[in-house]
């Protein structure tokens, strides 16, 4: 009676910690997986998280980013190695454009510009004596010392 309520208890336990598998077998491939991963480690770990983690997960289902993504590369390769359309102009980018809109009289109306402000002049360099020029030459001054 004994190995009979052992081997009963143990079935049960492996059929609770497969459920989280088996809710999740219909579910893409990556989280199918990862479902699998986390039941193997709340079984062997005796961690009830891992267990809740893998059934949540089970539970939710993951938006699928892959497929369309993947869509789009097709296309565009497909794109790639078409030819490109004669381009065809349509009548209207044939005519000219229309002549500018010319201003309003309101608008037309020059107002007089403020006169700027008269900037200050330079105050002008001081100049050297003109005895120093003719004494010095092309020489340039040399500091005493």
């Amino acid at each position: 009676m004994m190995i009979v309520i052992v081997l009963v208890f143990g079935v049960l336990y492996f059929k609770l910690h497969a459920l989280p598998e088996k809710i999740a077998h219909g579910t893409s491939s990556a989280q199918f997986q990862l479902v699998a991963v986390l039941a193997l480690l709340a079984m062997f770990t005796h961690n009830n998280l891992f267990w809740i983690a893998a059934l949540l997960l089970a539970t939710v289902k993951l938006p699928d980013f892959t497929t369309p993504l993947n869509a789009i590369s097709r296309s565009l390769e497909e794109l790639k190695d078409r030819e490109p359309a004669p381009l065809e102009l349509s009548p209207a980018l044939l005519q000219p454009s229309p002549a500018p809109l010319q201003p309003s009289d309101a608008m037309s109306v020059s107002q007089p510009e403020p006169e700027a402000p008269e900037a200050p002049e330079a105050p002008e360099a001081p100049k050297e004596p003109e005895e120093s020029k003719e004494a010095g030459g092309d020489r340039p001054k040399t500091a005493p010392g």
